[in-house]
């Protein structure tokens, strides 16, 4: 199994850090988010990734090498913290770049020729996942009974109707649709698509299938799964753990503070700082 991080967005609500540092690389205090999915990754057992991404963003590049001269240092004053916390992870990473911003369906048909006709995991940045199963283990459990597709999905999350609301088969297990923001009261299910993908091997032939009606604008990846779920291709997995949205300013501020919590550190500063608020 291969995992592919789609990563070639501007960051425009992160402006204006986001003109020089990508977001991915936006830190949970001193660990980029885009670490966090890689972990997840290589956790379930993903140890050859695929990042999309464009222009201005070779940081995300130089994150994942060796750092050489740091090595140097911290091993001649043999400080095996600091390599611990420097050492790239256990897995091989290859990127490509998207030359135009055509959308998330234009951004996947890159990767066909590092995926070839497998089934792969898909992660977007946004969504950082926390707790044991790693997300993508979960999913790939999912594949291995159904054969189809699989969309991670969060149960009736706060602001349900600012995301995709899959529509679910009587059987419980197919998705037959999916309605983007639904208006309140209209919601086919209390089940929304979160930002992490298995892609069966008819994904992509179905993709290219889309993007060969498609004409002008953005080119999305939700034609294909729906082509797919009218014929019974795709399932929806809950997720199991706790989900940081990071993909705006509020989301990210609270993902930061719930991920200092679980830092004992860290979340003594929290305690003594909302003591000082009290006061």
């Amino acid at each position: 199994m291969k995992g592919v991080i789609v990563a070639a967005g501007y960051g425009t609500r992160f402006l204006p850090v986001t003109k020089t540092i990508p977001k991915e690389m936006l830190p949970l205090v001193t660990r980029p988010s885009i670490d966090f999915i890689v972990e997840e990754l290589v956790a379930s057992g993903i140890t050859e990734i695929l990042f999309i991404s464009s222009r201005r963003k070779k940081s995300l590049e130089d994150y994942f090498d060796r750092e050489r001269e740091l090595e140097a240092v911290f091993t001649a004053a043999g400080d095996e913290k600091k390599l611990k916390a420097i050492a790239p992870p256990r897995a091989t990473f290859y990127f490509v770049r998207q030359g135009e911003m055509r959308g998330t369906g234009h951004a996947l048909m890159l990767a066909r020729p590092f995926v070839g006709r497998e089934p792969f995991v898909v992660a977007y940045p946004d969504d950082i996942h926390v707790g044991q199963p790693p997300l993508a283990r979960q999913l790939v459990q999912a594949y291995e009974e159904s054969g189809c597709t699989v969309l991670a999905t969060e149960h009736d999350p706060p602001g349900l109707n600012r995301y995709g609301v899959i529509a679910i088969a009587t059987d419980g297990k197919h998705v037959t649709g999916m309605v983007e923001k639904p208006a309140p009261g209209t919601e086919p299910s209390r089940e929304v698509s979160i930002g992490r993908y298995l892609y069966a091997p008819d994904f992509l032939d179905q993709l290219e299938e889309e993007w060969g009606r498609h004409g002008e604008g953005e080119f999305y990846h939700a034609p294909a799964v729906l082509a797919l779920a009218r014929k019974g291709r795709v399932v929806f997995h809950r997720m199991q753990g706790e989900r940081l949205d990071t993909g705006e300013p509020a989301g990210y501020l609270e993902a930061i503070i719930r991920y200092a919590r679980g830092v004992p550190e860290l979340s003594a500063v929290i305690d003594r700082l909302c003591g000082e608020g009290g006061a």
